[in-house]
């Protein structure tokens, strides 16, 4: 899969996680969020494990040990973030949710200079700041005062970061992406459920009436979007998938906008065409780079 390649599939993901924002918005008018999230995995998990035991089966490589252990840190990492994003999707609006959820695309490089001592390609930078301003445009140029779920979606933005910077040296390491995808999935719904088991109640009825919703978010949401994150990330840099992803944050707003009603202020089309310059920047720049350095 080329680079080009790679980002598109990492839009594709991005576009269904921004659907993903409404569907959890609606579907906690009947479920309490760690009985959502510990749901959406279950059905993710057995979504994804026929094309993992596939995978096995055409590599004829066991998992080690140590493969087990990054992939139960990404797997953490994604517990925390949807935890922490579906409490607090409960008290904020989808828009202030995808542009708080958006940080982590400044975070990632932030992360690969501070821990990974990765210096990345220096058009990231004014891509990400780009990318941050346009998602703040996106809210009509500027935040209210930030309250508990605003505080805990930005929180969620950390472990999404950790997340991104973790599945691509998690699936170097094994060459398994998709029983990556299934360990992680596992995770968030073994540990989903056992804090649903003990906080929250449970009926057949509020499980029928949240089940469009589980099915989108536990089959487009998780079982998709997750896997063409791992696929995608083998052959892109961490920082561009970041990029990349980010922006769900203008696909939330788009879906938020259609679906619930959420009025985009004229501002916003700004901050659209400000993430998708950010994109052009941090698809073009390097190729333009390394394409001039080839020829001197």
């Amino acid at each position: 899969m080329s680079r080009i390649q790679a980002n598109l599939v990492l839009l594709l993901a991005a576009a269904i996680w921004g659907g993903g924002f409404v569907a959890q918005s609606q579907a906690m008018e009947w479920l309490g969020p760690n009985w959502f999230n510990a749901l959406r995995f279950a059905l993710a998990t057995v979504a994804v494990l026929p094309f993992a035991l596939r995978e096995a089966g055409s590599t004829g490589k066991p998992l080690a040990l140590r493969d087990y252990g990054w992939f139960l840190l990404v797997g953490l990492s994604l517990l925390a973030a949807q935890t922490l994003q579906q409490i607090g999707i409960q008290s904020t609006s989808v828009t202030n949710a995808s542009f708080l959820t958006g940080l982590y695309v400044v975070l990632v490089p932030v992360i690969a200079v501070a821990f990974l001592q990765r210096r990345p390609h220096w058009i990231i930078w004014p891509a990400a700041l780009l990318t941050v301003i346009g998602i703040l445009l996106l809210n009509g140029g500027s935040l209210s005062t930030l309250g508990e779920g605003d505080i805990l979606v930005i929180l969620c933005a950390i472990f999404i970061a950790i997340q991104i910077t973790l599945t691509p040296i998690a699936v170097r390491i094994s060459e398994r992406p998709l029983a990556l995808a299934t360990v992680q999935f596992t995770v968030c719904a073994g540990g989903a459920g056992l804090a649903a088991g003990a906080l929250e109640p449970i009926s057949t009825g509020a499980i029928v009436s949240a089940l469009p919703e589980i099915l989108y978010a536990g089959l487009l949401s998780s079982g998709v979007a997750f896997v063409l994150q791992i696929i995608g990330q083998r052959y892109t840099t961490a920082p561009q998938a970041a990029i990349f992803l980010s922006s769900e944050a203008l696909f939330g707003a788009l879906f938020g906008a259609i679906l619930l009603a959420e009025t985009l202020p004229s501002i916003g089309y700004a901050g659209c065409g400000l993430i998708f310059a950010a994109m052009l920047l941090v698809e073009l720049v390097p190729e333009w780079t390394r394409r001039r350095t080839a020829v001197a």
